[in-house]
């Protein structure tokens, strides 16, 4: 890749699709199902073992670092859980690679001599030893790389200590069997990769493998798997949390409602109640001032019924009292002297009702003194 080519893509890595205003390039989205939802995650196979002896060639899907770049920016603002369509990918190879691991395990069963159980765990130890020595060394190399000399030297002490287990677990293993049967290479599968590694494999072989590209590689896809598998979890817990707070917020809702609901209509029972009692008190205060005033009406028209016929009465003696006036002298001692014999009169029979009862008085004391008088001749 030319120098420009690397400035471009490094361009669309940083600022997406749309960094130069290319529509062409804009019509292919990262949502749509031809772009590697991998390639966007970095942990696509065919990208990562390129160039080494497993080499996949180009994917089937879109890979594109503009794309890569605008799924950045949009997961900062929502979830898009690509990881699911990720970890399918990723486990349908490795799932591959564990098949062909088997198949070179029954491959080797069947090519090479069979040996007793002893001497095959004595030759698992002298494997596994390998296998330490191999990861140390490659591990020094990577620090001695980064500029970390010290910790690459601590590393290399601890390499010297596992050959010299490594040296007496080879001596056991060639004890164990013939000359001539222990001069023969005795491979092992590597579990990671399933390349093939042999029991008498030097430390630079050996460092060549556990720190090159291939094995690598697998391990990269391994632990890319595994981290995206908890991230899928975790983002499924906290999606069921979420939607588990949605449905609590919207029961919480719910009830508020119905209890506003409820709270409305007593309130509203409680209005029309006290709207009817009002219109009661209405209709009754109103009955009682319609009675009021038909009691004042009454009383009203009573008096100005006594009114007028107090009126008329009052004119009418108006009208004769000029008659009265003009009555003549002999008239007024005529009814004087009628007046004095009525008082003469009821003088008179007054004095005779006076003397009556005197009269009666002594009666009854004459009679009492002649009883007395009978009473004591006796």
């Amino acid at each position: 890749m030319s120098a420009q080519a690397q400035m471009r893509a490094l361009l669309d890595q940083l600022m997406g699709t749309a960094r130069d205003g290319d529509e062409t390039r804009q019509r292919v989205k990262f949502t749509d199902e031809r772009v590697c939802k991998s390639h966007l995650l970095n942990c696509c196979p065919h990208d990562i073992l390129s160039g080494t002896r497993m080499d996949l060639g180009e994917c089937a899907k879109t890979h594109d670092l503009a794309l890569r770049a605008d799924y950045e920016i949009a997961s900062k603002a929502r979830e898009l859980f690509f990881e699911l369509d990720a970890v399918d990918h990723l486990e349908s190879f490795i799932a591959d690679c564990d098949r062909r691991t088997e198949l070179a395990k029954k491959r080797l069963v069947e090519t090479q001599d069979e040996i007793s159980a002893e001497v095959a765990a004595k030759a698992e130890t002298v494997h596994e030893l390998n296998e330490e020595i191999g990861k140390l060394l490659a591990k020094a190399e990577q620090l001695g790389a980064e500029g970390n000399v010290d910790e690459a030297q601590l590393i290399l002490q601890e390499v010297e200590k596992v050959r010299s287990r490594k040296r007496d677990a080879e001596e056991e293993y060639r004890n164990s069997m013939p000359a001539s049967s222990f001069q023969q290479q005795k491979l092992r599968v590597c579990e990671v990769c399933s390349a093939y590694l042999g029991l008498h494999d030097n430390d630079r072989r050996l460092a060549d493998h556990f720190g090159g590209k291939l094995h690598l590689g697998f391990i990269q896809i391994r632990e890319k798997l595994e981290a995206l598998k908890k991230t899928v979890i975790d983002k499924q817990e906290k999606r069921n949390q979420d939607r588990l707070k949605r449905r609590e917020e919207r029961e919480k809702e719910e009830r508020m409602k119905t209890r506003t609901k409820s709270r409305s209509r007593e309130q509203s029972r409680e209005h029309r109640s006290r709207s009817r009692e009002r219109r009661r008190r209405r209709s009754r205060s109103s009955s009682r001032e319609k009675r009021r005033s038909s009691r004042s009406r009454s009383r009203d028209r009573e008096r100005r019924r006594r009114h007028r016929s107090h009126s008329r009465s009052c004119s009418k003696g108006h009208r004769h009292e000029p008659s009265t006036r003009h009555k003549s002298s002999r008239d007024r001692e005529r009814s004087s002297r009628d007046h004095s014999r009525e008082r003469s009169r009821k003088r008179g029979s007054s004095e005779r009702r006076q003397d009556s009862r005197d009269q009666n008085g002594r009666t009854d004391s004459r009679r009492a003194q002649d009883r007395d008088r009978d009473t004591g001749d006796l």
